[in-house]
Order: structure tokens, then sequence, then C-alpha cells
């Protein structure tokens, strides 16, 4: 990986990622795909990404399917956890995560070009939703592993509007800034299941 920039595709475990920021010898990766649907919590309750069944999940279960090898390559970073920056919902306590989801702020200003004048700044008739024409949305786009063709929403680890919602990225690329319930949903088995794409810093 020493020549690889930003950007790139990598294959790292079963899955490919690619590189959203590479700092000295380490790089944050994302998978390219959405790789699972999960709640985000297993109960219907305020709940915060440090709490949640989601975060349990990818830094047990989800972690534990990397090789011994791969896993030396996996670094333990402090995450921040801001509040809602429209609803001011506490966003939890700092974690301590191999394996996380995005934050909005990361997904929003960082990662997949900069909307942040439409997250400090937004219009008076905003109240849910990020500009649906904002030029960066494409970039947030995701597709399902299992079909590429199908474009899905997927999680990130800031809360909604209220404690029992997380804020989501939807199929268009667009920010559901009030968030999709963490449990409660209208499918098949009652349960909101959103994207999900796994993130974490590798030595490289």
């Amino acid at each position: 990986m020493m020549n690889n920039v930003i950007g790139d595709v990598i294959h790292f475990g079963e899955y490919s990622w690619r590189i959203l920021d590479i700092k000295d010898d380490l790089a944050l990766i994302i998978t390219e795909h959405i790789i699972d649907h999960r709640s985000y919590h297993d109960e219907y309750k305020d709940i915060t990404w440090a709490d949640c069944s989601l975060r349990r999940y990818l830094n047990g279960e989800f972690y534990d399917k990397f090789s011994t090898n791969e896993k030396e390559r996996i670094v333990p970073v402090i995450n921040k956890n801001l509040d809602n920056q429209w609803y001011g919902t506490y966003g939890g306590e700092d974690t301590t995560d191999r394996i996380f989801l995005l934050s909005m702020e990361e997904a929003v200003c960082r990662y997949f070009g900069d909307s942040s004048a439409k997250l400090y700044n937004p219009g008076k008739n905003q109240r849910y939703w990020f500009e649906r024409k904002d030029v960066n949305n494409s970039k947030r786009v995701a597709r399902l592993e299992s079909n590429n063709e199908q474009v899905w929403w997927w999680w990130t680890r800031t809360p909604g509007r209220v404690g029992v919602k997380a804020v989501y990225i939807h199929g268009d690329g667009n920010i559901g800034i009030q968030g999709n319930n963490i449990l409660k949903g209208n499918i098949s088995d009652g349960r909101c299941t959103g994207g999900v794409r796994p993130a974490l810093w590798l030595k490289i």
C-alpha cells in the first residue's frame, strides 16, 4: 500500500475499502459498498453511539472475522461524538473504537467533499434534510455489496432529531439529519435495518 493515495480502493480482509485519509503510516478506510443491513440498536430507547448494539457488533463479532495478522494492522482510535448540529441531541461520550461508523460531520465536511456551509448555515426552510441539489451528494451514494446496481441508505454514528434516531445518508446521497429510527421500521420484521459501511484506521 506504500504508493496508495486518497480515493484508491484496496482489499483488506473479505472486503474492498476506499481510502478516505492518510496520516503518516495510517490510512482511514471505509467499505466501498454497504456490506450489511442492521438496526442501530436492539432496543427502542434513547441511545448514543457509545452504548448502541451496532458499535458492540462492529468491535466484537465483526472485528473477530479478521485474522490475527489483520487485527494487528487495525489501530484503535478515540472518536469524538458530537451533538447533532441542528437539533442539539446529545452525541454521547468519546469512544475508543477499532471499527466504527463515520460521524455526520465526517461524512458531510471531510471525506466526501465539503458541505459544511449547509451543515452550519441551514436555509430557513430546511428542517429534516440537506438540499437535494448539494453537489457532494453523489459522492456519498453507496451500493449494496450483494447487488452493485442497487443503492441503499446507510448509518452514521451521529444522533438524529431525538435520541431514538440516528443520522443517515439517503440513497441519493442526501443527509437525513433528522435521523431514522434506531430499531422500529416498516419492513416485514418491524425493524429499521440501515446499511452498514464500517470504517477503520489501518497500518500501512
